[in-house]
């Protein structure tokens, strides 16, 4: 896919979340692509279970840091961009930042 910074840094944690083996950066200047290598059980089934846009484009979804979601009462994650970047729910309720909700993992 194209690359930018936003998806990279998505990447980031789903790899710091298990949920994807990895991702490589090709390419040079504007024609970078975003390489990800999704993560497999044993079985064939994949890890990512199922993902769900939050905020849209007419309708942004913003929340405190005590009122962050917990997705499928934290076996998923949601992901967000806050202040001090874009992280996983978990790490911004440790920060103590909310921000916009992007998306839930699961």
């Amino acid at each position: 896919m194209p690359h930018s910074r936003m998806k990279s840094d998505i990447a980031a944690i789903l790899k710091s979340e298990g949920y994807i083996r990895g991702f490589r950066v090709e390419g040079e200047g504007v024609q970078k692509s975003l390489i990800v290598s999704l993560k497999y059980f044993n079985e064939g089934e994949p890890v990512i279970r199922g993902i769900e846009r939050v905020s849209k484009q007419g309708l942004r979804q913003f929340f405190k840091c005590d009122d962050l979601p917990q997705v499928l009462n934290g076996m998923g994650i949601a992901i967000v961009t806050t202040s001090k970047g874009v992280m996983s729910d978990r790490s911004a309720r440790k920060s103590r930042v909310g921000g916009e909700v992007m998306c839930y993992v699961w």
